[in-house]
């Protein structure tokens, strides 16, 4: 009959205790000579993953860390600024007459400048008190506005409809719809 040896075990097949020696034996020279080829793939793997570009990234990260900064906060500020222009005409007439723009963020796909899509989020509440009781019942909600845009809009040509004063009622590029549109579809 043949045993099979459990070189982990602190005893041979004949009941004596292993030395070092005949352990790293068993093992083939070490206790990580088994493991090392398997260790040394998992650990390359993980390099090449960690080290692999995203194929899409934030625009202000567009086309390197940080380097859309100023004209994607630009464009922000000027569509935060026509959104507070027109709220009260418009999306803050109804039950949340408080909206608030939180952030736009677009990503862009490395590759080609083309834009994946282009969200704008809001936050907005309306508040009751009950008379009787002093409670305050709070509706908070917000909102993930995705801009309308056409598929395989390059971010340059984005950047280049909206470079106009009022960017929020700008036709988007490829489209017959603006931002604002968007917006209406969107918040009410």
């Amino acid at each position: 009959m043949h045993v099979l040896s459990n070189p982990f075990a602190g005893t041979n097949s004949n009941g004596l205790r292993r030395t070092v020696s005949e352990r790293k034996k068993l093992l083939g020279g070490g206790p990580f000579s088994i493991a090392s080829p398997v260790l040394a793939f998992g650990l390359s793997l993980c390099t090449v993953l960690a080290t692999a570009a995203p194929e899409y990234v934030d625009a202000v990260n567009y086309p390197a860390n940080e380097q859309g900064w100023e004209a994607f906060y630009g464009l922000e500020r000027r569509l935060v600024t026509d959104f507070d222009d027109i709220c009260g005409d418009t999306y803050c007439e109804g039950e949340f007459s408080n909206l608030q723009a939180l952030r736009y963020r677009c990503s862009v796909r490395q590759a080609d400048s083309l834009i994946g899509e282009c969200v704008w989020t809001f936050a907005g509440s309306n508040a009751a008190i009950d008379g009787a009781t002093g409670k305050v019942t709070v509706d908070a909600r917000t909102w993930a506005c995705r801009t309308p845009l056409a598929p395989q809009t390059p971010i340059a040509t984005f950047y280049s409809a909206l470079s106009v004063a009022r960017p929020i009622l700008a036709t988007l590029p490829a489209t017959a719809t603006t931002i604002h549109e968007g917006l209406s579809n969107c918040l009410n």
